[in-house]
């Protein structure tokens, strides 16, 4: 169905179709051709109260059909007609009213004295008589009907104003024999309380009209507000959806109305659509930028993961992690899917650096057990008695001790204090053997030894041509001179 095309037309019928009321026979001999009535003439039965069907003269002429295209309107509930109270078929005496003269003329009297009504031939007065009265009875009966509806506003007022104007007129003249003055009375007194129960029908049809008609202003005006205002994209669609199913529940209004609510309805409808379809647009767009953007991060992962210099492609992977969540999301699948690739790559860098980080940690404890030995060695070293012997075996001994690699940081300066303890021991003793001179600060000479060392190991690391030696011995000597510079300054106060 497309946004325009109306599900379903609110112009409707308010009553069924007018049903034919028989109308009352008039012998010929009420109009001046008195034929004779045979045994055999009778009148059509009274209709019984819920046989006639009265429709409203003020529905509209037609129902309106739906345009071309649409679907088929859903038919409203049918209410029962409704009928009046039953009414009990009127006996009357038309002995009080008539007689029949022996030519068999039968006559009824009325305010304005007695008229012929018709002629009996059949039988004898009293079978006549009974025969114009039941004619009388019918006519009656059908009062009493149209004004049981009326009381009890089960009918069209219109109609039945109708209905009593056409007896008023007609009962006067009937070819019946009964309270005719009587009887036209009540059908004209029924006009006039018609007149206004025909006001207050139209009265009460504008307003359920209005009420219809206020239904659906108030659903235009919420899928108005849906196209405006709503970015839950699902639960307006569906919320659209039903306003439609409700739509087509409400009957009663006229086309032109109908046409005029449904356009606005329709209107907000497409203006919703194509919002939505707007942002979806935008969204499929973002989320494709977004994939290349990732995909990218991804070839990047990739290219770094065979690298081994490890503290500056851990850096650059740390940044790649970081535009990674700055970058939207694809949607829960493609992300997913995204993210295993990028983890993948990474994963492979840092395994391998975790696998070099355990064969470094594994030389350096390998490294701390060799010192620790060295030192034992050296420590070992008496130089009260062979000064110069211990002065070779310490020299000896630093060689090889400055040649063994990184030891772990934790046990880095615990080692240098039993070298340096060492290296005081063996220099006290040379020292003793010399002329005694003013002593130097003990820190200062410690922190100078510290800084020769250095330069030694300075030195080798740039003999051997082994760059990160070298990188981590000008470390250590910077250290160390500036250790030196702050004893020095110490001292000096």
């Amino acid at each position: 169905m497309s946004s325009t095309d109306n599900p379903g037309n609110g112009v409707q019928q308010d009553a069924p179709p007018i049903a034919e009321t028989p109308e009352t026979t008039v012998p010929e001999a009420a109009s001046g051709n008195p034929d004779a009535v045979t045994a055999a003439a009778g009148t059509p039965a009274a209709p019984a109260p819920g046989d006639a069907a009265l429709a409203d003269p003020t529905a509209d002429a037609a129902v309106a059909e739906p345009p071309a295209g649409a679907p088929s309107p859903v038919p409203a509930p049918k209410a029962p007609t409704p009928s009046a109270p039953p009414v009990e078929a009127v006996v009357s005496d038309p002995s009080q009213w008539g007689r029949v003269d022996d030519e068999g003329t039968v006559y009824v009297r009325t305010a304005d004295g007695e008229r012929a009504v018709g002629s009996w031939q059949a039988g004898d007065a009293e079978a006549g008589l009974a025969h114009y009265g039941r004619r009388f009875d019918d006519l009656a009966t059908e009062v009493s009907l149209l004004e049981a509806r009326l009381k009890a506003h089960t009918g069209n007022p219109g109609e039945i104003k109708n209905k009593a104007q056409e007896l008023a007129g007609s009962i006067p003249s009937a070819a019946a024999v009964g309270d005719l003055d009587g009887l036209a009375a009540r059908a004209r007194a029924m006009v006039e309380t018609a007149e206004s129960a025909t006001a207050e029908f139209r009265a009460e049809k504008a307003a359920a009209r209005a009420a219809q008609v206020a239904r659906k202003e108030a659903l235009a005006a919420e899928a108005e507000q849906i196209a405006a205002e709503s970015t839950a994209w699902k639960a307006s669609g569906d919320r659209l959806k039903a306003i439609v199913e409700e739509w087509k529940t409400i009957r009663g209004i006229d086309r032109k109305t109908d046409e005029a609510l449904w356009a606005r309805f329709a209107a907000a409808r497409d203006a919703f659509g194509r919002r939505r379809g707007t942002h979806f647009a935008q969204l499929d767009a973002q989320r494709g930028e977004a994939r290349a953007a990732k995909q990218e991060l991804i070839k990047e992962a990739q290219r770094l993961s065979t690298s081994t210099e490890w503290g500056p492609t851990s850096a650059a992977m740390r940044s790649l992690m970081d535009r990674w969540k700055a970058v939207p999301r694809t949607g829960r699948d493609g992300d997913d899917d995204l993210w295993k690739e990028f983890r993948a790559a990474q994963d492979v860098f840092f395994s391998a650096r975790a696998e070099q980080d355990k064969a470094r940690d594994a030389e350096q404890v390998a490294n701390q057990q060799a010192k620790e030995e060295l030192l034992a060695e050296a420590e070992k070293l008496d130089p009260s008695k062979d000064l110069r012997g211990a002065q070779n075996a310490l020299r000896k001994i630093q060689e090889r001790y400055d040649a063994i690699g990184h030891v772990p940081r934790a046990v880095m300066r615990q080692l240098e204090d039993r070298m340096q303890a060492v290296e005081q021991k063996v220099r006290g003793a040379a020292d003793a053997g010399r002329v005694r001179t003013a002593p130097e600060n003990p820190m200062v000479a410690s922190m100078r030894a510290a800084v020769t060392k250095a330069e030694e190991q300075l030195a080798k690391a740039e003999a051997a041509g082994d760059a990160r030696r070298v990188e981590e011995a000008k470390a250590n000597l910077a250290t160390r001179q500036e250790w030196l510079a702050e004893a020095e300054k110490s001292a000096r106060r």
